[in-house]
């Protein structure tokens, strides 16, 4: 039957069986079915601590700093990072952006564990000068 034939009673049934059927590995869960916490350090990768960081940050609201280089004004800044956040909003990645400053931006993510994915498309973008990151900084190309 179609989805739409199911009432509450039924889909609450449904949810009561999926959580029920523990077998299923939670690595073959798609991304956003997969419980969020607690973080299971055994499958950590202590050799990549952003690994780690990515696993403590999923869901989790986290802001990066851009710099544009070439000492833009502010209005140049808005415009560039402005392209930024479109290119990576095609990418579906849901991104806010605040200017911070003659050559400098914030871009807001609500899920950080997708930061360093749109850091590495940040600092290989032509008129980006750094990214910091979680105190960290990536200078850009």
């Amino acid at each position: 039957g179609d989805i739409r034939d199911y009432n509450d009673a039924d889909m609450a049934r449904l949810l009561e069986q999926w959580e029920k059927d523990d077998d299923i590995e939670e690595g073959d869960l798609p991304e956003h079915k997969r419980p969020s916490a607690p973080i299971d350090f055994s499958k950590l990768d202590p050799g990549k601590p952003e690994s780690i960081l990515k696993m403590t940050k999923k869901g989790k609201t986290l802001m990066m700093f851009v710099t544009v280089s070439g000492n833009p004004t502010e209005k140049e800044t808005e415009e560039i990072t402005s392209l930024w956040q479109g290119s990576l909003f095609n990418a579906n990645y849901d991104v806010q952006r605040f200017i911070v400053g003659s050559d400098r931006a914030i871009f807001m993510l609500r899920d950080g564990s997708y930061a360093w994915e749109i850091k590495d498309f940040l600092v290989s973008q032509d008129r980006c000068a750094e990214v910091t990151l979680e105190g960290q900084m990536y200078p850009g190309k």
